[in-house]
């Protein structure tokens, strides 16, 4: 009986999880069946002409459908890599600060923007970024114009990168901070026994003892490479860049919120999913052949 009970109080404390994502996971799976239809939200999904794979094969011979793969793959790749080398390289650096208290002041100042959203830290770059603000003074005094940052289909990608590392690098580095606590001592003092220095000891027993790390984080994050930030670059795009900065999430949201082509944009939502589902599934393999890392 007193199995029983306990069993119950676990599911208990299951239920209110197993609930969202039933309601907010599982139910709207259904809503796929617009993909394949000439839906009218009057008619509903039941009440909607089916068009079978009418909107994907028109997703295909749509002009903008190659250009917003690649920009997807081009922002989401380069966050990818900037997000493994900023962050290990700053861990680096803070495993190697003398001073306790100077590494704590340090670490809470990077982690703070991972905990503004982009909506708030978008106006925040829209007035740094403007032709009056912070930067483009700068830029004025050192070249003698200013730069339309968020208006160059140049310069707009470099900005949702850069941006993006400087948002997340300090929460990122935590995952190495703590592979770092991990490495052996003995292997830095065999290495002063060897007559190493300290950026000898970093090539040759820091970077080496956190490897497999690298190797798990980034290979979890290939299942990830469609996700360029829909967040982020919603808040700060505009007209002027879609040619650079329209990403699958917000071509998504604007042929189906805003141009109401439901049809099509659930088509490429879901196309989006099978494909990130497999990606994922691709990382997983990875991570558990090269990094010996296993859900179940």
């Amino acid at each position: 009986m007193g199995k029983k009970s306990h069993s119950l109080h676990y599911h208990l404390m299951l239920a209110p999880g197993m609930a969202f994502i039933i309601v907010f996971g599982i139910v709207p799976l259904f809503g796929i069946a617009i993909a394949f239809q000439d839906f009218i939200p009057v008619k509903g999904i039941t009440g909607s002409r089916w068009v079978g794979f009418d909107n994907f094969v028109y997703m295909f011979q749509l002009d903008d459908s190659k250009r917003i793969l690649f920009n997807t793959l081009y922002i989401s790749i380069l966050k990818m890599i900037m997000q493994i080398i900023v962050p290990v390289g700053t861990a680096l650096l803070l495993h190697e600060l003398v001073f306790p208290r100077m590494k704590k002041w340090f670490q809470t100042i990077i982690y703070l923007p991972h905990f503004l959203s982009w909506v708030i830290l978008a106006g925040i770059l829209t007035d740094m970024l403007s032709a009056q603000g912070l930067v483009n003074k700068v830029v004025q005094a050192l070249f003698g114009e200013t730069v339309f940052f968020l208006g160059s289909n140049f310069w707009f990608p470099i900005v949702v990168v850069l941006s993006d590392v400087w948002k997340e690098f300090g929460f990122n580095a935590i995952i190495f901070l703590a592979a770092l606590t991990a490495i052996n001592p003995s292997l830095y003092e065999a290495a002063e026994i060897d007559g190493a220095g300290r950026l000898r000891k970093m090539w040759s027993v820091t970077l080496p003892g956190i490897m497999p790390t690298i190797v798990l984080v980034t290979t979890l994050n290939i299942g990830q490479v469609l996700n360029a930030g829909f967040d982020q670059i919603y808040n700060l795009y505009n007209p002027l860049v879609y040619q650079s900065g329209d990403i699958i999430d917000t071509y998504v949201y604007r042929i189906g919120l805003v141009q109401y082509q439901f049809g099509l944009a659930t088509a490429v939502g879901s196309l989006k999913s099978l494909v990130g589902f497999i990606l994922i599934f691709i990382s997983y393999r990875l991570a558990a052949k090269y990094a010996n890392y296993r859900i179940f």
